[in-house]
């Protein structure tokens, strides 16, 4: 039994530690990036371009789901997570993270069918990649991540218990809805993953409610929260590095403009 206590203390502090450290890291490199990301793409070079308004919408939406999701681990490092036991924020908390993740990787997809329309020697495919599709897209993009994960404002309850947050889905439906509109409405690697993390632990918290598992519940979700957050926060650094001289030119003007205004001051 005091192994199993011992077991349990380690791996909450663990998990505290990952919530102090790498959630911090994550979120300043992250919020740094994406609010330089959305001061280069508001500059008048991308004005009128069609993947530029989409990769503005993406770091705000990038931004958003950083701090919804970042922040409450970050304080839950220090203290109790106001999620756990404050109904309201926690059911906001999910409708934030899920549906603006889910906006951020169509806004890819959308991105990336842009770049195709563009380059494509097909005469009318060309045509239709224009400012005003990429914005009805985005709109539409929004509406419908918004829609899908509204039914988060009713699952997710606080305070609960054998979960691996206190802020989770409160029935087996309610999960399993959320992992199923993950499935199928978020195409990508990352989500195939936390759809079968979520299908295998929530199968091993049925038959195993134990302390020492539930600990191991804990630190193991928080971990995958974490490394799923990466892809929210290294945009800036992936258009720095691969974006081509457009995007870099455009930052260099940006911060040249600072300077000015901070040396006339």
């Amino acid at each position: 039994m005091s192994n199993d206590t011992s077991y349990i203390a380690f791996l909450n502090y663990i998990t505290a530690e990952f919530n102090r450290s790498l959630a911090v890291f994550i979120s300043l490199f992250g919020v740094i990036g994406n609010i330089l990301n959305i001061f280069v793409f508001s500059q008048r070079i991308y004005h009128w371009n069609s993947c530029g308004w989409i990769f503005l919408v993406l770091s705000i939406v990038d931004l958003v789901s950083l701090v919804s999701g970042l922040s409450t681990l970050i304080i839950a490092g220090w203290t109790i997570n106001p999620t756990s036991y404050i109904g309201p924020i926690c059911k906001i908390r999910a409708f934030l993270v899920f549906s603006t993740r889910t906006m951020a990787t169509w806004l890819m997809v959308l991105a990336t069918i842009d770049r195709w329309l563009q380059s494509s020697i097909n005469a009318r495919h060309r045509q239709k990649s224009s400012l005003k599709n990429s914005q009805l897209w985005t709109i539409i993009i929004i509406i419908l991540s918004a829609i899908c994960y509204s039914q988060q404002l009713y699952c997710y309850e606080a305070n609960l218990i054998d979960t691996p947050l206190q802020c989770y889905g409160k029935t087996s439906v309610c999960r399993y809805l959320t992992d199923l509109s993950l499935a199928l409405v978020t195409v990508c690697i990352p989500v195939i993953l936390m759809v079968l993390f979520d299908k295998f632990y929530s199968s091993i918290l049925e038959h195993d409610g134990s302390p020492v598992q539930l600990a191991i519940n804990t630190f193991v979700y928080n971990l995958a929260i974490l490394i799923y957050d990466i892809s929210n926060a290294i945009s800036f650094y992936m258009y720095l590095v691969f974006g081509g001289s457009i995007f870099r030119k455009a930052l260099y003007e940006f911060l040249v403009s600072i300077k000015e205004k901070l040396t006339c001051h």
